[in-house]
């Protein structure tokens, strides 16, 4: 790293942070975004680049960052579309053999921003007591671009920073062309809708399906001229209510194919069975998320990333199947009248546990069902990739990670 930038985080409600400048630096000198925390431990690279956390600041609150450096293997989309990085220690020296540059060198070649030397305790607590908002960090001083970066000029950046409601940031994420990502013999045809698709989780569909991934625009005729066996909705970033084009499509397939949804996907889901979405204070996002499934009683630790939920009690055409046990959020539902099942945490865990990677058997089983074919009892979920060379499926590489050279910006 070179000399030390003094740096200011500011939010919305006044309150100020120092620290020093770290990663790329941003247009005009600040960067702006929705102030969130993650409690990860490790994954942070995972974390960054999910682009689910368009249009927000990560905070981490495990303390050392970096520790482990950074590897092409564990992105998990394209590029990063978080706004910045927020940490208490940036590692000065990476230390694994998977790693081949450190973290904030990989910021700052993806054009992310972070701020470190923050005391992310304190950060975390107002988040939590006072609910996610707007903040805006950067450098002291004049920025490459001559602008002056001030206290004063970062409260005013924050104050016109307008968060994540009301905005459609699924369209700024979304693949701009379909392509196939599986092998063409596979057992299954599966659409996914890109919302901000992550890497691992069309490795695991890959494993027992030959996956067309598509644009989030994709009208129901679009996709069922496809002729798929399933349809899977992805994650993605931000407020549901401003993504009505994939419910309007979703509702015109429900009944005529299987659905399943994560994330994102399990909230438009929601809205296309006729319920309501509400904004939580403070969102879930991290990898210890205790979630009850309601058919047996297990309990699942869940890695989740989301800010709205789906409102107790909204939708009479489906039942709770998972709940979850720090604040009651409803975190899993099941169509009583159309194969169709949703879960708001992430059981492909990139990153987190595995507790929930079943689902993806159970989509396998419902396509299944719907076919007319006995149901599977067990099928292919790649464990996590460990070294760089490691044999992705194929089409991930030029469909899905391969376009930060050309096509989406």
């Amino acid at each position: 790293m070179s000399g030390v930038r003094e740096a200011l985080l500011v939010l919305t409600d006044g309150t100020v942070f120092e620290g020093e400048a770290l990663g790329a630096v941003a247009p005009g000198g600040i960067a702006t975004g929705e102030v969130v925390f993650n409690t990860v431990l490790s994954g942070y690279q995972e974390v960054i680049s999910d682009p689910s956390y368009a249009g927000q600041i990560i905070t981490f609150t495990y303390p050392h960052i970096g520790n482990y450096g950074v590897t092409p293997v564990d992105d998990e989309y394209r590029r990063p579309f978080c706004r910045g990085v927020v940490v208490r220690e940036m590692a000065r020296r990476r230390s694994n053999w998977r790693s081949t540059e450190d973290l904030d060198t990989w910021l700052s070649a993806q054009g992310i921003p972070g701020i470190g030397g923050i005391d992310t305790r304190r950060l975390t607590r107002h988040i939590r007591d006072s609910g996610a908002m707007p903040g805006a960090f950067g450098a002291l001083g004049e920025a490459t671009d001559g602008t002056l970066v001030t206290e004063a000029a970062l409260v005013a950046a924050a104050a016109a920073e307008p968060g994540t409601s009301g905005v459609d940031l699924v369209a700024q994420v979304t693949t701009d062309r379909r392509y196939v990502v599986g092998a063409e013999q596979a057992s299954y045809r599966v659409v996914a809708f890109d919302f901000g698709v992550k890497t691992t989780i069309l490795r695991h569909l890959a494993g027992f399906a030959r996956v067309e991934v598509v644009p989030a625009s994709t009208s129901a005729d679009e996709v069922l001229a496809l002729e798929p066996h399933g349809v899977f909705l992805s994650n993605g970033p931000g407020d549901p209510g401003m993504v009505n084009y994939a419910s309007e499509a979703i509702t015109a397939l429900l009944g005529k194919v299987p659905v399943f949804g994560i994330c994102l996907g399990h909230q438009l889901l929601a809205t296309a069975l006729g319920g309501s979405i509400e904004k939580l204070p403070f969102g879930h996002h991290g990898g210890n998320h205790p979630v009850r499934r309601l058919s047996d009683g297990t309990i699942e630790i869940t890695s989740q990333n989301h800010n709205f939920a789906v409102v107790e009690g909204s939708i009479s055409s489906a039942e709770v199947t998972h709940v979850n046990l720090n604040d009651g959020v409803i975190e899993g539902i099941r169509a009583l009248d159309v194969p169709a099942f949703s879960v708001q945490h992430h059981p492909e865990a990139g990153p987190g546990p595995h507790d929930s990677a079943y689902l993806f058997a159970e989509f396998a089983s419902l396509m299944s069902h719907h076919m007319g074919r006995p149901v599977p009892t067990t099928i292919s979920v790649p464990t996590p990739p460990l070294r760089p060379t490691h044999r992705e499926p194929a089409g991930l590489i030029s469909g899905h990670l391969g376009r930060s050279a050309g096509g989406n910006p």
